[in-house]
């Protein structure tokens, strides 16, 4: 599914301007604090059949993601390690303004910035991967599914990969006739090694104000957002900034800041499950 952007809800000047005169209060419209994030829940190995897999609502944004684990070719350039691929689909009945059709720029976005994360702090033991090296690896699909969208997809959606990752059992594949693997059923050599948890928290900015968790009304008003990913450490893994608004020294690193302390809050949340 795709939603473009000029298929945003067009939010009247007017609502813009009552959202950030309740700011101005401290409070926002649901009456959060403006670093208060929504009600999380997390439900983990939600689908029976996947190699590992979460639901999570954020509020009422709610997000599935499920992790498959099968044969495939390694990239060229790490042609001895496994390979991570992220994908997003918006599910239409999730939105009114998403439409039936092939994932366009916000679907690969979103799916780009947990890659990215986990691509670039080396997140999984990939290494362990390899049945054949340099010629057959171990795929983890990590595929989410936007159910309902009711703002920061970005979040919720880093929330499910990571407790499914760590929650993936690795199958047992034995190699056949041909070249071929097959899968040996319910047998399964351990879980994914994820060597570093990975969590992304999304800020956005309406007039002075640097709001976490944002609602969608809250993100289609904002000038801009700025979404960080950090390792469990609270190094920066990756950013992400979306919005046509700029952003200047000052409003990135009050951003960074309350991106860390967001992010601590779902990894709080994490650590209660697993």
């Amino acid at each position: 599914m795709s939603v473009t952007p000029t298929s945003y809800p067009l939010i009247p000047k007017m609502k813009r301007e009552t959202i950030i005169s309740v700011l101005e209060t401290g409070k926002r419209i649901d009456g959060r604090a403006l670093d208060e994030v929504r009600k999380i829940t997390i439900v983990p190995n939600y689908i029976e059949k996947s190699d590992g897999s979460a639901l999570v609502y954020l509020g009422d944004t709610l997000v599935l993601v499920g992790v498959k684990v099968e044969p495939g070719a390694p990239y060229p350039d790490n042609p001895n390690e496994g390979v991570l691929m992220v994908n997003a689909e918006f599910v239409p009945l999730a939105s009114p303004a998403f439409e039936p059709g092939p994932p366009d720029e916000n679907a690969y976005e979103l799916a780009r910035i947990i890659d990215r994360s986990y691509r670039e702090s080396k997140a999984i033991g990939l290494g362990e991967l390899a049945l054949v090296p340099g010629q057959k690896v171990l795929v983890v699909w990590n595929d989410i599914y936007v159910l309902n969208h009711s703002g920061n997809l970005i979040d919720a959606s880093a929330i499910a990969s990571l407790v499914a990752l760590m929650n993936t059992r690795i199958p047992v594949y034995e190699e056949a006739d041909g070249g071929n693997f097959v899968k040996k059923e319910n047998e399964y050599k351990g879980n994914l090694n994820v060597k570093k948890k990975i969590i992304t928290a999304t800020i956005a900015k309406i007039g002075n104000y640097y709001l976490a968790d944002p609602t969608d009304e809250e993100e289609y008003v904002s000038d801009a957002r700025l979404s960080v990913s950090f390792t469990e450490d609270g190094i920066i893994a990756g950013m992400q900034k979306m919005g046509i608004g700029y952003l200047d020294e000052n409003d990135i690193n009050q951003m960074i800041d309350l991106a860390w302390k967001t992010a601590k809050i779902y990894l709080g949340e994490i650590s209660k499950l697993i």
